[in-house]
């Protein structure tokens, strides 16, 4: 696909040969071009399962990278510079030049200004899963020439080969195999060993757990196998904060119990909520209750009840929240 003629129409050009060849289900990431409204560039993309990998050619390419993950844009794009260089600015970030025989890695997020004329790169555009907590809003810089950079690209090069011949679960396992190969890379950049990126890793933990509160699995174990770091290392990153992984654990789960019981209507039984966010029995769970609110979940829904002035439903059924169910969806077990 080229884009070679004015360059006002060359981001549409592009965006159009770009779906004739990877698919309208794989759309070119966001772009805005530049004042000057600059994008003359070629490249050759190949789909992989959910993964593109591209040969970019720049001519001349200005303008900003605007892929939202609110708009279900979740991808990381990994740049790896062969020819010249490429220009990126992230605010907060300041602008980074990636010479030839370096790459750059980011989320897609926040907008991110690129500049880079005559220059060429090995592109690849990949599913954040398991990547994106690693990244966070940064911009990841290092070298192509590192053995975990170059089996990564040389990975990508036999894809961008092999890809049509593959079936499609072959591709899908060839798409496991880059994320697999991109942590890899990840891991030799500065972690959260260093004061610094602790608090990132912290948070990117808090946010995994948020997703995962009701799972049986769910440990400072899997989180730390989930973001591509020991547990020690997870457990150092939380020092600072007061609170162990599996204490922020406990505590979520009994916040969302204790909001749970503050339902006036289908509010579950204690046996319930006790399972449903995995503590060992009833007893268990109200214990633990007890030590972080002071009160029985017996005696906190009595106090609760006392300051409403509305009768307080009866009923064993989950709240929708805890069910794993919209709020707003009709129907369901009990109704």
């Amino acid at each position: 696909m080229t884009a070679p003629g004015a360059p006002e129409h060359g981001f549409d050009r592009f965006r159009q040969g770009w779906e004739e060849q990877v698919g309208e289900a794989y759309p070119a990431p966001a772009f805005t071009p530049g004042a000057t409204g600059e994008f003359r560039i070629s490249a050759r993309a190949v789909l992989v399962h959910e993964a593109v990998l591209a040969d970019v050619h720049s001519r001349s390419l200005a303008g900003t990278n605007s892929s939202a993950v609110d708009q279900g844009d979740d991808t990381v794009l990994f740049h790896a510079v062969t020819r010249n260089a490429w220009d990126f600015a992230r605010h907060g970030e300041g602008r980074l030049t990636v010479p030839a025989g370096d790459f750059m890695l980011q989320r897609s997020g926040p907008p991110t200004v690129e500049a880079a004329r005559q220059a060429r790169a090995t592109v690849l555009i990949l599913p954040a899963r398991g990547l994106g907590p690693l990244i966070g809003d940064r911009l990841v810089t290092g070298s192509a020439a590192t053995a975990e950079a170059r089996l990564l690209l040389g990975h990508a090069e036999l894809l961008s080969r092999s890809a049509p011949d593959l079936s499609p679960s072959g591709a899908e396992a060839a798409q496991l195999a880059l994320i697999e190969l991109v942590r890899g890379v990840l891991r030799q950049q500065p972690d959260a060993t260093e004061p610094a990126h602790a608090p990132a890793l912290a948070q990117a933990a808090r946010e995994l757990a948020e997703a995962r509160l009701a799972d049986p699995q769910l440990s400072p174990a899997l989180l730390a196998g989930e973001l591509a770091v020991s547990v020690r290392t997870l457990h150092r990153a939380f020092a600072g904060a007061e609170e162990t992984v599996a204490g922020y654990i406990r505590r979520r789960r009994l916040e969302r119990a204790r909001a749970a019981l503050l339902s006036a209507t289908g509010r579950p039984s204690i046996s319930e909520l006790a399972a449903y966010w995995q503590f060992a029995d009833s007893s268990h769970f109200g214990r633990a209750f007890r030590r972080q609110y002071g009160q029985s979940p017996a005696e906190f829904v009595r106090a609760a009840t006392n300051r409403r002035s509305g009768n307080v439903g009866s009923g064993a059924r989950l709240p929708a929240e805890a069910a794993g169910r919209d709020p707003g969806e009709e129907g369901g077990p009990g109704q």
